[in-house]
């Protein structure tokens, strides 16, 4: 910040050089474009006061995949309660409401709001479908034989429960749908979009990271998404399945799933 960079006795004229850039009043950042998401927000919580990132700068902190519009997006987010001065800065999107203690985490010093506030309030800007991927990614967890175990960032109760308690908020409605739609198990994004795909096509329920069981006493082939009732899995396949060990992994599981009954592994594909 400029003032803190004025007190430590660093010039005037060096706080004008070509190699700064100004987004904001009285904060200085190199032009470069070489700090962190988290140091480039920093300032900003400290020059207004009460302030505390949130909607898609908290998402894109805490790593909640967004659609890529927002993935680039150059403006900050901040929520304040409204009793402050409206936050009118450059480079800033103000949001007005006192948010409970529980709903704001420090990030290395910086106040975010918590994944399921930040959840939440990506309801009023995101799709139906966007807003299922969030979700899906929060409550994604697996407990199985192989790869370390995968806890939920939010359970899924957790995430229904925050939800519940909310009352005459903007987006509330579109999150509750979106409550209805996720599912516990998915590894990304584009299985997301491939499951909701197949259920609007009037499907039988897919389920993510599906067992599949092989020969007695084998351990369970995971897909992607499964159907029990029709014995029909599907993959989807990025550009990390296009290693050799990876593909014979591929390989191993459409064999056993193969074994097992009539199966389709090829529903969703893509890189």
């Amino acid at each position: 910040m400029l003032r803190d960079a004025l007190s430590a006795g660093v010039s005037r004229g060096r706080l004008r050089a070509g190699d700064l850039t100004v987004p904001s009043r009285g904060i200085r950042l190199p032009r470069d474009g070489s700090q962190a998401l988290l140091d480039f927000v920093r300032p900003f919580t400290i020059m207004s006061v009460n302030a505390v990132a949130s909607h898609t700068t908290a998402a894109r902190l805490h790593g909640i995949p967004l659609p890529w519009r927002f993935e680039r997006e150059t403006l900050i987010h901040l929520t304040r309660p409204a009793s402050d001065p409206a936050c009118r800065r450059t480079g800033v999107i103000g949001h007005e409401r006192v948010l409970p203690p529980a709903d704001i985490v420090l990030l290395d010093g910086v106040p975010v709001t918590s994944l399921a506030r930040t959840w939440l309030d990506l309801a009023t800007l995101l799709s139906l479908d966007d807003l299922v991927v969030a979700a899906d990614y929060l409550i994604s967890e697996h407990h199985r034989h192989f790869g370390l175990p995968r806890p939920a960032k939010v359970p899924a109760d957790d995430l229904i429960a925050f939800v519940a308690a909310k009352h005459r908020l903007r987006g509330l409605r579109l999150a509750r749908a979106a409550l209805d739609l996720m599912r516990v198990g998915v590894d990304s994004p584009p299985e997301t979009r491939v499951r909701l795909l197949l259920f609007r096509a009037g499907l039988p329920e897919f389920t993510p990271d599906y067992p599949v069981e092989g020969k007695p006493g084998e351990t369970p082939i995971f897909t992607d998404l499964g159907c029990a009732k029709f014995k029909v899995c599907g993959e989807y396949e990025g550009n990390h399945h296009l290693t050799p060990q990876k593909q014979a992994e591929d390989r191993h599981r459409d064999e056993v799933t193969r074994a097992v009954g009539p199966v389709d592994s090829s529903v969703g594909a893509g890189a």
